[in-house]
């Protein structure tokens, strides 16, 4: 007989979602630093708040509810505005890609600049995050069909500013 496995604390499983909630943060802030900052902040939100926590339900969605909420609180508070240090993609380590694959990266990073925060906040937190629908709508505090549709303007929208509708019109001809 298999002795009965301890239940464990999901506090150790923050660990685990912090390169998501970074990833997250970064789509909000597109500052490193200040990205940095939002996750250090959830962290200690959540923390002294685990007991709001329901136990069986997606603990990475719940962070990501205390990081958008506690970006849009910092956001309000503050009114300031951008000060040019946005996020480059050359600053972060992607390997070694080829001269094309790094512009590829670059025009797609300033594509998703380019999307207003809640259409790009939908497509990161289900695109790059891997929530459901479900999740990204509980989340950003809208509906699935909400999510579901900013989701779709997004996608169209980096599709016509990355020339892929220009591309997909040439080959039907």
């Amino acid at each position: 007989m298999k002795p009965a496995l301890a239940t464990s604390d999901p506090r150790d499983e923050i660990i685990t979602c912090l390169p998501q909630m970074r990833a997250f943060a970064l789509s909000l802030t597109r500052n490193p630093s200040a990205a940095d900052d939002l996750v250090q902040d959830t962290i200690v939100k959540a923390w002294k708040n685990f007991d709001r926590f329901e136990d069986g339900t997606n603990l990475q969605a719940w962070l990501f509810t205390i990081l958008r909420n506690t970006f849009y609180s910092d956001l309000r508070k503050t009114k300031r505005e951008r000060d040019g240090t946005e996020l480059q993609l050359s600053e972060v380590s992607f390997g070694d890609p080829s001269q094309q694959d790094h512009i590829a990266v670059m025009d797609f990073e300033k594509a998703l600049g380019m999307l207003p925060t809640e259409q790009r906040e939908a497509l990161v937190l289900v695109g790059a995050s891997g929530l459901t629908y479900e999740d990204a709508a509980r989340t950003c505090g809208v509906a699935i069909g909400t999510i579901k549709s900013r989701i779709n303007r997004a996608r169209a929208r980096l599709s016509e500013l990355l020339g892929y509708d220009e591309v997909h019109r040439q080959q039907e001809r």
